[in-house]
């Protein structure tokens, strides 16, 4: 078996580690009791992770002593909902789980989200730990404390910051994903190179086979992507300033979803946020702030790997560019009615872009809308 990788994210007193390797759900309870002796725990998953994996997660917590309860719950985007927040929330109490006592998010994204807004505000804050079984949820959502559930006006507008003690992804696990999850996870590694690592973008349009594969070459572009927003939360915890670059492609992505309902069919966040970059690279152009061969070699580097790229390649009829605003205008950056975008001047040049004219957007909306 594989050597861990390990990224600290340094937040002081609330610092953790992430581990990073094969197997770690099997040893997840020596890992945890380890760290925090004496603990109970809830289990959160969903119907599609838990057939997988649950079995080897509980047999390792019984051999380190941790007592745990379940919940399992429907696998996909539309479980990040008030319904299911209060089911895990009553399952908690009824557990009669104290603060001190970790909740575990043994999923993707949606139940990680879910299960650390649970965790931030049964008893006013009870330990979490995060278990990714994605691979977009162990380089992106499972870092860095945002936790939350949608809303039918907008994606992740309901939640809070909740830091977890320990981040375990099992590097392993990627192997049951379905080839359409792992694309979508791969969008969110892409998005550091892009964001501020030019070499790192490099490198994945070298290697990104071998990251699809297996190996090596995937331990460690999961370690960098973890390394990359590990040093940004630690600047800006609460993204009050350049935090907000990890929202590339976010923007426009989110609102792709909301435009959709979140149909997971048609779109899951992965996509959305791959045609998000590919988008805001092309905005860039139009605002000439980038070249368009930068813009061509984003989306050349999104087709290679098997990602959409414009809004024509979601399956289905889109709202117009108006109603794509509307959802763009709900999103958690927009200040005081202002557009915040995150914007680029070349590959691995992008910054914080505030006061960006409505107008301009729509505009543009409507240019590269497929209707």
């Amino acid at each position: 078996m594989g050597k861990d990788v390990t990224v600290a994210v340094g937040l002081g007193e609330r610092a953790y580690d992430i581990l990073i390797g094969p197997g770690l759900i099997a040893r997840a309870g020596a890992e945890i009791s380890s760290r925090l002796p004496g603990i109970r725990t809830a289990i959160i998953t969903d119907e599609n992770v838990a057939p997988f994996h649950l079995e080897a997660l509980k047999a390792g917590f019984e051999a380190a002593g941790i007592a745990s309860s379940v919940v399992i719950l429907p696998a996909g985007e539309k479980t990040k909902s008030f319904a299911a927040l209060q089911e895990v929330v009553d399952a908690i109490l009824a557990a009669r789980l104290e603060r001190g006592d970790a909740v575990i998010a043994l999923g993707g994204g949606v139940i990680g989200d879910l299960a650390g807004f649970a965790a931030g505000i049964v008893r006013r804050g009870m330990s979490l730990i995060q278990m990714p079984t994605s691979l977009l949820a162990q380089v992106d959502s499972s870092v860095g404390g945002k936790t939350g559930i949608n809303s039918a006006r907008g994606k992740n507008l309901i939640g809070v910051f909740h830091q977890p003690k320990l981040v375990l992804a099992d590097t392993a696990v990627l192997d049951t994903l379905p080839a359409r999850e792992f694309r979508a996870g791969y969008a969110e590694i892409a998005k550091y190179g892009l964001i501020d690592q030019p070499d790192f973008f490099a490198w994945l349009e070298k290697n990104w086979q071998e990251v699809f594969s297996g190996g090596a070459a995937r331990i460690e572009a999961i370690a960098q992507s973890c390394r990359a927003k590990a040093d940004v939360v630690a600047r800006d915890e609460f993204e009050t300033s350049d935090r907000a670059l990890l929202n590339l492609g976010h923007t426009f992505g989110h609102a792709l979803e909301a435009a959709v309902a979140y149909d997971g069919a048609r779109l899951v966040h992965g996509e959305g946020v791959a045609i998000g970059m590919a988008l805001a690279h092309r905005f860039s152009v139009r605002m000439n702030l980038a070249s368009p061969d930068d813009a061509e070699r984003v989306e050349a580097h999104l087709k290679a790997v098997g990602l959409p790229w414009r809004m024509a390649d979601i399956p289905g009829k889109l709202p117009d560019a108006d109603a794509l605003l509307a959802f763009i205008t709900q999103d958690k950056k927009v200040s005081r009615g202002a557009l915040t975008f995150i914007l680029t001047q070349g590959v691995g040049q992008s910054f914080v872009a505030r006061d960006v004219p409505p107008s301009q957007v729509l505009a543009f909306l409507k240019e590269n809308h497929p209707g």
